[in-house]
């Protein structure tokens, strides 16, 4: 029987982090599901879907080697996982403003209370040091009209002095 993981992996952000681990992966029997890598402040972390027909410890001895080598730290947790059950989002936000507690908070606050279920969030910080620019993109799904969407933060631009993009995204063309 086939076993599903979710593997985790966190640290500093070198050329080969990838392809050490996921060549141990392949070596190793393992197939990949879905995974998400980013970096963020000099630092690269990986979150990926592995199903091996081997348990836990047998994963860790396969990472071992790219972890120790890239200083990396890892997670494993046994997941019921499944494969072809994506959601493609309907709605991308992308908010912009002077750079303040609270934005990320209250944006996915409002956007929780329209029924939106975030399937990306991507954050960056532009600007200058002196005068610092947030930026948020969030990807989701929601069953709220476009009118009600924009209405609902509209109050919140205003409060925070941000400008919010609404796009919806037609899954259909092509």
């Amino acid at each position: 029987m086939k076993n599903w993981f979710m593997l985790t992996l966190v640290g500093k952000d070198r050329a080969g982090i990838v392809a050490g681990v996921t060549r141990a992966l392949y070596e190793g029997g393992c197939n990949l599901g879905e995974a998400s890598m980013v970096r963020l402040g000099g630092m690269f972390t990986i979150m990926m879907m592995v199903e091996s027909d081997h348990d836990r410890a047998h994963l860790e001895s396969l990472t071992r080697p790219a972890d120790d080598s890239a200083g990396l730290r890892v997670h494993i947790d046994r997941i019921e996982g499944s494969l072809h059950n994506h959601i493609e989002p309907n709605y991308r936000f992308t908010v912009y403003g002077a750079d303040q507690a609270g934005i990320v908070a209250e944006t996915t606050e409002a956007l929780a209370r329209l029924g939106l279920n975030i399937i990306n969030l991507e954050s960056d910080v532009g600007g200058t040091k002196e005068n610092p620019i947030y930026i948020l993109h969030i990807e989701g799904q929601t069953k709220k009209k476009h009118e009600k969407i924009e209405k609902a933060l509209d109050e919140l631009s205003q409060r925070k002095n941000i400008e919010i993009r609404i796009t919806p995204i037609n899954t259909l063309i092509g």
